[in-house]
């Protein structure tokens, strides 16, 4: 079990433990607040000190959850007791000589994510972190959640187990856990099914094209390949949360379930239908990657600040790996898919000139300020974690399979994390995870570990492809290069990325710019690729755009076109080896990808 960071005074006598309930209600969804009571009784200490995280375990970002608390009181027996502002998270209230007390205050929750609170008509969704104090010195104290909806008919879906006999009520055995545990509350669908005996739950608020039958199936088919991986499920019961919305991707996990949001109508076409799949087999996989095999420096959570770790790209990047392969082993979509998804993954990575600039070891590191505050530079300056993680996890298992014929692979150092950290619950540094990958993989990978995960060397997909009878090929662009990212909003055509290096930047094109003509001729962002082929490398062009309201014309030179797609594709004639490898990698002959 994760402990949290005490904060206990000094004393060296037992004190009798508090009971900690909170009751979070919502009389008035349509405000946005959740209005919670927290009530301690035997509470020991004069002084009571109350802890609002700053951020969830998963989502490396502090994000201030103490901006959303409002209308903060205290007292006791309907006696108000003195209570300051220690820090920005921080209160603290004096209660000598008094054993109950009770504290309640409001959260403001209208950002519907993965991570964050929302409440509205039509339901309330939070996450522990977001909403309940920690209770300095006592965070391994169990603690009661009474949930109190505006209307009989919402129900309330959580991990946490219900209390008998009381309504609406469940138990966290300590603070960590209850931070772990989100609820979803409202008028949702809610479906019960079953994998490997254990009962399993998916609440889905939100309307959409989904087949719930087919989805429950599909589920239930990556469940079991990956507890195959690790041989077995770590838990008693599961819960699927699925927030369906408009235009949304993402998800945060946790060890006895997860949060899922989806755009509504992206069930219907297969290419979406295998993105939201790879979104659950990813979630799934962290409740053994993350939520339990986990960097010593996520072993004991210090929810007061930034906890750093340069092995998130094994994290998520390696998870990341496997949420295109599961789906594969589980027969949901086939080899052809599963390459096709791959040079997708490949592209964004090629086409990211950050790669260049910034090492996957620092990218996780500096998770806490760069990956979550993107700005008009970052694809310049960084490469996230995930992908390059999810690249160096593919030449990793390819490097294995082709040392060992096959008879090893990513998985068996899955496996070994699993047994040698993950059952225990003992955080790893990142030497003892090179450690573990070089005992799976027989060799010695300092040299792969240098240039590819604490440099910016580019990777050579070809050199680990190659012994699997496959290639990367850059596609030919017809266009010559001009290094601009167009979107159009509100009629106009907004340049959103100039790339470093790039003949746009050389000219002084500026990200945020609104884009009008090509040599005295307007344009629009879907139109730009055609405008640009009727043009030679070494041409020049002027673009009129405004910078700042102010009309500019610039001279442009343009460049060499730059490959913007890539494919793995099999070789000629692979020869048996190839084959044989192939074969054993994505369990079909590889003609059946040609």
């Amino acid at each position: 079990m994760t402990e949290a960071t005490a904060s206990r005074p000094n004393t060296h006598v037992q004190e009798t433990a508090p009971t900690i309930h909170y009751l979070v209600a919502m009389s008035q969804p349509e405000t946005h607040l959740f209005e919670v009571t927290l009530q301690l009784v035997d509470y020991p200490w004069p002084i009571l000190d109350l802890k609002l995280p700053v951020w969830t375990p998963g989502s490396y970002l502090v994000r201030e959850y103490a901006k959303n608390l409002q209308d903060f009181v205290a007292f006791a027996k309907d006696k108000p007791l003195p209570w300051r502002k220690i820090s920005k998270n921080h209160w603290q209230i004096d209660k000598a000589g008094v054993s109950e007390l009770t504290i309640r205050y409001r959260i403001f929750a209208n950002e519907l994510s993965v991570r964050t609170n929302h409440l509205d008509a039509t339901h309330g969704y939070f996450n522990g972190a977001a909403i309940f104090f920690r209770i300095s010195g006592w965070e391994k104290q169990p603690i009661r959640v009474t949930i109190i909806p505006p209307r009989p008919e919402w129900q309330v879906t959580t991990a946490l187990s219900p209390v008998a006999e009381e309504t609406n009520t469940f138990l966290a055995s300590d603070f960590d856990t209850l931070v772990d545990s989100p609820f979803e509350i409202g008028s949702h669908q809610l479906y019960q099914f079953e994998v490997l005996g254990k009962p399993h739950e998916l609440a889905i608020w939100g309307q959409g094209n989904y087949q719930v039958q087919q989805m429950i199936t599909d589920i239930q088919k990556i469940i079991r390949v990956e507890a195959q991986m690790f041989g077995g499920l770590p838990y008693e019961r599961y819960v699927f949360l699925l927030h369906l919305f408009s235009q949304a991707f993402g998800g945060l996990e946790h060890k006895n379930s997860c949060s899922l949001i989806y755009q509504r109508f992206g069930f219907r076409l297969p290419e979406k239908y295998d993105r939201f799949l790879q979104l659950v087999a990813h979630e799934f996989f962290h409740l053994w990657n993350v939520k339990r095999i986990r960097p010593k420096a996520l072993e004991v959570f210090d929810y007061d600040q930034e906890n750093y770790t340069p092995c998130l790209w094994f994290c998520e990047g390696t998870t990341s790996y496997y949420d295109l392969l599961i789906p594969l082993r589980a027969g949901i979509y086939d080899a052809k898919s599963y390459l096709n998804h791959l040079s997708k993954e490949i592209t964004r990575y090629e086409t990211t000139p950050g790669r260049k600039v910034q090492p996957v070891s620092e990218s996780s590191f500096d998770a806490w300020i760069k990956l979550y505050r993107p700005d008009a530079n970052s694809g310049n300056s960084q490469i996230s974690y995930y992908l390059k993680g999810e690249m160096i996890s593919l030449l990793l298992d390819l490097l294995i399979r082709s040392t060992h014929d096959n008879q090893r692979s990513l998985d068996d150092v899955m496996l070994k994390m699993w047994q040698q950290f993950g059952e225990v619950e003992i955080g790893y540094t990142s030497e003892q995870l090179q450690e573990v990958i070089e005992s799976v993989a027989g060799i010695d990978l300092t040299d792969f570990f240098e240039r590819y995960i604490h440099t910016t060397e580019d990777l050579p997909f070809n050199q680990y492809l190659e012994p699997f009878g496959l290639e990367l090929v850059a596609d030919q662009q017809e266009e010559p290069y001009l290094g601009v990212r167009i979107n159009t909003e509100n009629g106009r055509e907004i340049i959103k990325f100039v790339e470093a290096g790039s003949p746009a930047q050389a000219g002084g094109i500026d990200t945020g710019d609104e884009l009008l003509a090509i040599d005295g001729i307007k344009l629009t962002a879907n139109s730009l690729s055609d405008r640009l082929k009727d043009y030679q490398p070494n041409d020049k062009i002027e673009v009129a755009l405004f910078h700042q309201d102010e009309l500019r014309t610039y001279s442009i030179t343009l460049a060499s076109p730059n490959p913007t797609r890539y494919q793995v594709k099999p070789i000629d004639s692979p020869d048996s080896t190839q084959q044989q490898n192939f074969a054993a990698w994505l369990g079909v002959a590889i003609a059946s990808v040609s």
